[in-house]
């Protein structure tokens, strides 16, 4: 299988100049891998390093785009401290951005950033949630109609343990695939999830074939054993990025890693012809309802 990790030997945030290669190695799937890009945390910000700093009942700790803090226990110095944290972990993922792919920068949007202290393996799951299987990322309440989901991951964990994910096909290779399996699209279900507030705005023919395929692949264990992958361990003071809605992957162990996501159009890339949509438009050979042209 064709290489899926590109690794860029850069060592300062500040100093990283794009090139051609990597928005199409990005666009097509692939993941972008810095091994010697580290988040510098204050001696204060490690003692943040611990399980006990997110709340109980809450599944990560995210810094929402108007600057609120979620999902952290402690005092309010603490969590001051926290948000401080996390925003300026944001400001370096959005600069790193702007240097990789500096074309996507006037349209992107951005979603909250998130500190991720739990450990992987001990999460209990049902299987559409188990992120150890491999997916590609869709969401079943907030349809994006094509919206592209950038991310940028770092692993600040203290101990030396790596971040595990396994990285699989490309998406047009697993598309083919589960195609042909997936239930169709009927436009008055999705205005029955949309009346029962299920889902935030009408979900597309296109986000209805995202979900069908993230439920597939996770559903078929076959797949998850001997379709193409590799296990790529992601070590602390690293950081990577890719589209992880068409970035076949699946998150097996770590703990303590920070994570920006940013939304782009589909009609924002370099390539146009590269995204879900225009794979998923072409291979069903017709446009996709519900789509906005």
């Amino acid at each position: 299988m064709e290489s899926k990790i590109i690794t860029i030997n850069a060592t300062d945030w500040n100093q990283i100049q794009g090139r051609p290669e990597w928005p199409a190695a990005v666009e097509a799937g692939k993941v972008l891998f810095f091994p010697s890009l580290a988040f510098a945390l204050t001696e204060q910000e490690k003692g943040f390093l611990r399980p006990d700093i997110r709340a109980p009942g809450s599944r990560n700790i995210s810094l929402n785009v108007d600057g609120t803090l979620k999902g952290a226990a402690g005092d309010a110095a603490t969590q001051a401290a926290l948000a401080a944290m996390v925003l300026r972990y944001r400001q370096q993922a959005l600069q790193l951005v702007g240097a990789l792919l500096p074309h996507y920068v006037p349209a992107l949007r951005l979603a909250p950033t998130s500190f991720r202290p739990m450990q992987v393996e001990s999460r209990q799951q049902s299987w559409r949630a188990d992120d150890k299987r491999l997916h590609v990322d869709a969401f079943p309440t907030r349809p994006n109609y094509g919206e592209r989901i950038l991310r940028v991951f770092t692993n600040v964990n203290p101990e030396g343990a790596p971040r595990v994910w396994r990285v699989g096909e490309p998406f047009e290779d697993m598309a083919r695939r589960f195609l042909p399996k997936v239930k169709p699209y009927v436009a008055w279900q999705a205005r029955a999830l949309q009346a029962l507030r299920v889902t935030k705005s009408l979900r597309s023919e296109y986000d209805h074939l995202m979900l069908q395929l993230h439920d597939a692949m996770k559903g078929d264990m076959e797949y998850q054993r001997s379709s193409p992958q590799v296990s790529m361990p992601f070590p602390p003071g690293s950081v990577w990025v890719c589209f992880s809605d068409q970035a076949t992957h699946a998150v097996m162990s770590g703990q303590y890693m920070l994570e920006q996501t940013l939304h782009l159009p589909a009609s924002h890339a370099y390539d146009k012809a590269a995204s879900p949509l225009a794979i998923l438009t072409r291979l069903m050979g017709r446009p996709l309802q519900g789509v906005p042209a």
